[in-house]
């Protein structure tokens, strides 16, 4: 599949699941909520209850900065099977920095309208789309 046909894909999703790797190589998976902004990905440490404010993805951006997204779609049929995903560069935008993330996401998600996510953001760069359908 092509890089729109990827990148639609996301458009589309309303969750998906970023990777991020620590500084020794260790992978970390987490599904988050996102905005698509031309070739940006945004999206920020909300209020929902968290085991602690020191998120790894955080961490692991700030050593290691290469990140994947992954959106899917399965199906018991799977001729109706795809995936699609996002590589690029993410960094994690401070509060005062993050009001562009926050308007994008306030705009996809009538939670953050009513609840503006407080925490820090992060932009991911996407350098690479790709994808595959059944």
């Amino acid at each position: 599949m092509d890089a729109g046909w990827s990148r639609a894909r996301f458009a589309d999703a309303r969750v998906a699941r970023l990777a991020t790797v620590d500084a020794a190589g260790r992978p970390h998976l987490v599904p988050f909520v996102f905005a698509l902004a031309g070739d940006l990905l945004y999206s920020a440490v909300d209020g929902k209850p968290k085991s602690s404010a020191r998120l790894r993805r955080l961490a692991n951006i700030r050593a290691n900065p290469a990140v994947s997204v992954l959106v899917d779609h399965y199906a018991d049929d799977w001729s109706q099977l795809w995936w699609a995903r996002a590589d690029g560069t993410a960094q994690v935008l401070d509060v005062t920095d993050a009001g562009a993330a926050i308007e994008a996401l306030a705009e996809r998600y009538a939670q953050y309208r009513d609840a503006p996510p407080t925490g820090p953001a992060i932009a991911i760069s996407v350098h690479q789309w790709s994808g595959w359908a059944a």
